[in-house]
C-alpha cells in the first residue's frame, strides 16, 4: 500500500479519478528504460526480525534500525520440528543432483571396522573425531554412519557443514535444524538455553575449528553426540572434552584396484593393473586418486572408440546436423592411445579438464576465480553464456573434480592448485568481476528470496574477496556494489556469519574505491550487527564512525538512524557512554565552564572550545616581564603553573585588569581621605612597586595605575588598606608565596621600603648596615601613599603623574613599571629617602600649592 494513496493499486487500478489514474506514471516494464532521465523505481525489500528482545528492521537504503520490541510484538517461543519437517529441512540443505546421466554408486571398501566402531561410540553417547587426509573418503564414511544413526537420539541426525564456519555459526545451524522459529534469532543467552536441551547425533564434515573453540561447542551441547570429520593438522580439544579419536588411513592395493574397476565399469587389463599399482604406491591408497584415475581411463576408452569425441563437441552434447559423421569403425591408429603417465595420474585435473566441453572448462575458470566455490548449476548458463551450461556440473562431478560441501559443491582436494598451475587462473580477475556483477543483479531481484541468497553466500563472499586486493580499476567498485546488494539479503536470511563477512569486505572495498557514503553504510551495519550480538563497545565504535562520515556528507537520514542506534547502545550500557567526538557536520558540544573559575560563557571572545579539553591544575596566568626590568624567578608554591593562551588568556587578563582597577581605585580613594602626613615612616613606599602576577592586565594603557603621588586631604586615620594580595602590603610574607614585584639578585624587592633579605647583608636595600657603617632601623609599615622622591620635582597638579614614565611590557603586558635609571638605582634612592624621611617630610598639599 502507498502511504499517500489508500486505495488498491494492483496492476495499475486505482479507486480515485475518472480514468482510474492518480496522476502518477506507471513504471516501465523495460528495466533499461530511462523515462526521460528519471530512473526506474525499484522495489525496496524491508524485513523485520526479532533478535532477543530487539526488533531489527533491515533497511537497504539508509541502514538497518534497531529498537526494543514493543509490548505485544514479542515472537512466539521456538517450536521443535517434527521428524518429517526435519527430513524436509535436511533435503533442502543437500547439494543439488547434477544434470546429465547419473554417476555410478561406489561401494565403501575396507571401512567396515571403522564404520562399526563409529556407530557403537555414538550409540553410547560418545563424541568422535574422524581424522583423515583430504581425499581419504571421510565424507562417504560420514554419510554411511549417519544413515545408521537415525534412531539413536530423540532429535534424530543433524548434518552441518563446517567449512569456514565458526562456533556461533554451528550453534545457530543446530538450532535452526531442530527448531522452527521464522524471522527470529535468539540472543546468545537464549541460544545456549535452547541448544542445551537438544539431543541429536550431530555430523559435521570439513570442520575447521579446534582447541578452545571446539571445547566451547561441546560444552554448549551436553546432550548431543558429535561425529566430526577433520584434517590431521587441526588442533585437538582439551582433555576434559572426552572426545574419541578415529584415524582413517588409505585403502589397500586390492581394494584400490577394485574401486578403479567400479569406476571404469569393466575389468582392468594387465597394463592398467600395473599402472594402478604404481599409482597406489604414490598416492598411499587415497580413494579420490583412484576415482579420478578411473575417469582418465573412461576418457581413454571413448577416444579409442570415437577419436572426435572431445575435439570440437563434447561427448555428451548432441552433434548438429552439419557436423561431420563419426567413423563407423575405428582405425588401427585410434587403438593406440597410451595410458596416462604416473605424473598425470597423480595430478589428473588438467588432463581431465582438457577432455571436457568448453562450458565445463569455462565453469572451472569461474570456480578458480572464486577460490574453489562452484556456482549453482542454475547460474551457469548466465555466467558461461551457454544455455546448456548447467550440464557442466554433471561432467565435473562425474570426473571426481568436485566434492559436496553443505548445499553446494567445491573443487575436490588438490584440484584448485592443479588448475592454477595449468593456466586456469590467468583470467581470474575478469571472471571474478563478471561473477560479482551477475550476483549483484541477481540478489537484488525481487523474486530472489533471502534463503536462496544464503545458499549462494559462499560464492558471493568469495567473489568480493577476490576483487578487493586487485589493483585494477573498477574491481573495488564492483565489490562494493555486490556487498551493498547482498548484505541486506544475507541479514534477512539470518546468515549473520556471511553477513559480517560481506560487510567487512564491502567496507574495505569502499575505502579502497573512495566511496565514503558506502563506507559509512557498512560501518553503520557493522555497528548494528555488534549491537544485536551483544558487543556494545564495538557497536559504539562503528556507529560513531558512521555518524561522523555521514555528518560530513550531510546525510541527515542516515545520521539520525545512527544516533538512534547509538542511544540504544548507551541505554544498554547503563548510561555510561563516552562523549562523542566533535565531527564535521555534527553539533558543536557545549563549552565547559570549569576551565576558568568564575568566568561566564558569554565572556568568551574567541571560538568555542572542545569539550574534552581540561586543565589538570589551577590555571595561573603568566605574563612577560619588561625588557628594562628583569626579575628573578619566583619559587614555586603548590601546583605548577599553566600557561594560558589565545582567547582564554585574553579573558583572564581582562578579568584581572578589571580587578586591578577596582583595587587601585579603592587605594586612591582611601589615600585621599585617610592617613597622617606627619606620621613617621609614611614615606617608605616608592613607585617601583608592581602589581602581583595574578592581577596582570593585557588590556589598553588606560588601565594602568598612576605612578605619581596620590592627593592627601589630611584627614585623620589615613591608613593603607590591608586587602590580601594587594601591592600595598609591606608586611613580610611568611607563606612562601612568590614575590609579586621585581626582585634584585640577593632576594630583596627594589620596590619596597622594608627589608626582605638577610639583616646582616651590606646591601643598603636589604635593611642591613648602611654605607656609612650605621645600621638602618626598619621603619613602620607605610600607612599613606608615597610621595615623589626628592630627585624628581613634583608636578603642578596632584593628579598629574611624576616625570617617571611607565615602561610597558614589549609583549603587551604592562603589569610592572620602573624608572629610567634601572632597578639598582631606584633601590638606592628608595633606601636614602627612607633614612632621611623625618627631616625632609613636607605636606603634599603644600608642595602641590
Amino acid at each position: 500500500m502507498d502511504p499517500t494513496h489508500q486505495g488498491p493499486e494492483e496492476y495499475g487500478r486505482h479507486s480515485d479519478g475518472a480514468d482510474g489514474s492518480d496522476g502518477r506514471r506507471r513504471p516501465s516494464r523495460e528495466s533499461g528504460s530511462a523515462d526521460f532521465g528519471q530512473p526506474t523505481p525499484q522495489q525496496v525489500r524491508i524485513v523485520q526480525l526479532t533478535v532477543g528482545d530487539l526488533l531489527l528492521t533491515v533497511n537497504p537504503v539508509d541502514g538497518s534500525e534497531v529498537e526494543t520490541c514493543p509490548p505485544g510484538s514479542q515472537p512466539d517461543a521456538p517450536v521443535r520440528r517434527t521428524p518429517a519437517e526435519r527430513a524436509d529441512h535436511e533435503r533442502a540443505g543437500a547439494p543439488p543432483v547434477p544434470a546429465g546421466p547419473p554417476a555410478p554408486q561406489l561401494p565403501l571398501l575396507e571401512r567396515h571396522q571403522e564404520h562399526e566402531r563409529l556407530v557403537g561410540l555414538l550409540a553410547r553417547g560418545r563424541s568422535v573425531r574422524l581424522t583423515g587426509q583430504a581425499g581419504s573418503g571421510r565424507t562417504a564414511l560420514l554419510d554411511a554412519v549417519a544413515a545408521d544413526c537415525t534412531d539413536l537420539a530423540p532429535d534424530g541426525v543433524v548434518r552441518l557443514n563446517g567449512h569456514r564456519r565458526t562456533t556461533a555459526d554451528l550453534l545457530y545451524g543446530l538450532f535452526d535444524a531442530v527448531h522452527r522459529s521464522p524471522l527470529h534469532r535468539p540472543d546468545p543467552q537464549e541460544l545456549l538455553a535452547l541448544v542445551r536441551s537438544i539431543g541429536a547425533v550431530v555430523v559435521i564434515d570439513d570442520l575447521e575449528i579446534g582447541g578452545a573453540a571446539l571445547d566451547e561447542l561441546l560444552e554448549a551441547t551436553p546432550e548431543c553426540a558429535f561425529l566430526l570429520g577433520t584434517a590431521p593438522d587441526l588442533a585437538a580439544p582439551g582433555i576434559d572434552a572426552h572426545l574419541e579419536e578415529v584415524l582413517l588411513a588409505g585403502l589397500g592395493r586390492s581394494a584400490s584396484l577394485e574401486l578403479l574397476e567400479k569406476v571404469v565399469e569393466r575389468p582392468l587389463t594387465e597394463d592398467e593393473r600395473n599402472w594402478a599399482g604404481d599409482l597406489w604406491f604414490e598416492s598411499e591408497g587415497l580413494p579420490l586418486r583412484f576415482v579420478q584415475a578411473g575417469s582418465l581411463l573412461r576418457q581413454r576408452d571413448r577416444l579409442n572408440t570415437d577419436p572426435e569425441a572431445f575435439d570440437e563437441y563434447d561427448y555428451f552434447e548432441p552433434r548438429p546436423g552439419d557436423a561431420p559423421p563419426v567413423p563407423e569403425a575405428p582405425t588401427a591408429e585410434t587403438l593406440d592411445v597410451p595410458l596416462p603417465s604416473l605424473g598425470e595420474g597423480a595430478a589428473p585435473a588438467v588432463l581431465l579438464a582438457s577432455r571436457l566441453s568448453e562450458a565445463a572448462r569455462e565453469t572451472l575458470r569461474f570456480t578458480v576465480a572464486l577460490g574453489g566455490e562452484v556456482p549453482h548449476q542454475a547460474h551457469l548458463p548466465a555466467l558461461v553464456g551457454d544455455t546448456h551450461a548447467d550440464a557442466a556440473l554433471g561432467e565435473l562431478a562425474g570426473c571426481g573434480l568436485l566434492s559436496p560441501a553443505g548445499p553446494r559443491y567445491r573443487l575436490a582436494a588438490g584440484v584448485l592448485a592443479q588448475l592454477e598451475a595449468g593456466g586456469y587462473a590467468e583470467s581470474a580477475a575478469t571472471h571474478a568481476r563478471t561473477a560479482a556483477q551477475y550476483y549483484a543483479w541477481w540478489v537484488s531481484h525481487p523474486s530472489v528470496t533471502p534463503q536462496r541468497a544464503v545458499a549462494e553466500a559462499d560464492a558471493i563472499v568469495a567473489a568480493m574477496g577476490r576483487l578487493i586486493p586487485d589493483a585494477e580499476a573498477g574491481q573495488a567498485s564492483a565489490a562494493v556494489l555486490l556487498a551493498r546488494s547482498a548484505a541486506p539479503a544475507l541479514a534477512a536470511g539470518i546468515a549473520w556469519g556471511a553477513w559480517e563477512k560481506a560487510l567487512r569486505a564491502g567496507q574495505e572495498a569502499a575505502r579502497i574505491a573512495g566511496e565514503v557514503a558506502e563506507e559509512a553504510y557498512f560501518h553503520h551495519e557493522l555497528g548494528i550487527l555488534a549491537l544485536c550480538s551483544g558487543n556494545l563497545d564495538r557497536a559504539r565504535t562503528e556507529l560513531e564512525t558512521s555518524i561522523s562520515m555521514r555528518g560530513a556528507l550531510a546525510d541527515k537520514s542516515g545520521a539520525v538512524a545512527g544516533r538512534r542506534a547509538l542511544a540504544l547502545v548507551a541505554d544498554r550500557s547503563g548510561g555510561l557512554e563516552t562523549p562523542v567526538r566533535s565531527q564535521v557536520g555534527d553539533e558543536v558540544p557545549a563549552v565547559r565552564q570549569d576551565l576558568l573559575s568564575g568566568t561566564p560563557s558569554a565572556a568568551f571572545p574567541g571560538p568555542p572550545l572542545f569539550a574534552r579539553q581540561t586543565v589538570e591544575e589551577d590555571p595561573t596566568l603568566i605574563s612577560s616581564l619588561p625588557a628594562t626590568a628583569p626579575r628573578s624567578p619566583a619559587p614555586k608554591t603548590g601546583g605548577g603553573r599553566a600557561v594560558l593562551g589565545g582567547a582564554r588568556r585574553n579573558l583572564a587578563a581582562a578579568g584581572a585588569g578589571a580587578l586591578l582597577i577596582a583595587v587601585l581605585g579603592t587605594v586612591v580613594t582611601l589615600g585621599l581621605t585617610a592617613g597622617d602626613p606627619e606620621e613617621p615612616g609614611s614615606r617608605n613606599v616608592t613607585t617601583e612597586q608592581s602589581s602581583p602576577e595574578d592581577a596582570t592586565d593585557d588590556g589598553s594603557p588606560a588601565d594602568e595605575p598612576d605612578d605619581g603621588p596620590a592627593p592627601d586631604d589630611g584627614a585623620p586615620g589615613n591608613e593603607a588598606p590591608t586587602t590580601p594580595g594587594s601591592s600595598e602590603s609591606a608586611t613580610p610574607s611568611t607563606s612562601g608565596s612568590p614575590s609579586p614585584g621585581p626582585s634584585s639578585s640577593d632576594g630583596s624587592s627594589p620596590g619596597t621600603g622594608e627589608p626582605s633579605g638577610d639583616p646582616t647583608s651590606d646591601d643598603p636595600t636589604s635593611g642591613g648596615p648602611s654605607p656609612s657603617g650605621k645600621p638602618t632601623t626598619p621603619t613602620k609599615p607605610p600607612t599613606t601613599p608615597p610621595t615623589t622622591p626628592p630627585t624628581t620635582p613634583p608636578t603642578e597638579t596632584p593628579t598629574t603623574p611624576p616625570t617617571e614614565t611607565p615602561t610597558e611590557d614589549p609583549t603587551g603586558d604592562p603589569d610592572t613599571t620602573s624608572s629610567a635609571s634601572g632597578p639598582a638605582e631606584s633601590a638606592t634612592a628608595t633606601a636614602t629617602a627612607s633614612a632621611n624621611a623625618p627631616a625632609e617630610s613636607e605636606d603634599p598639599t603644600e608642595a602641590a600649592a
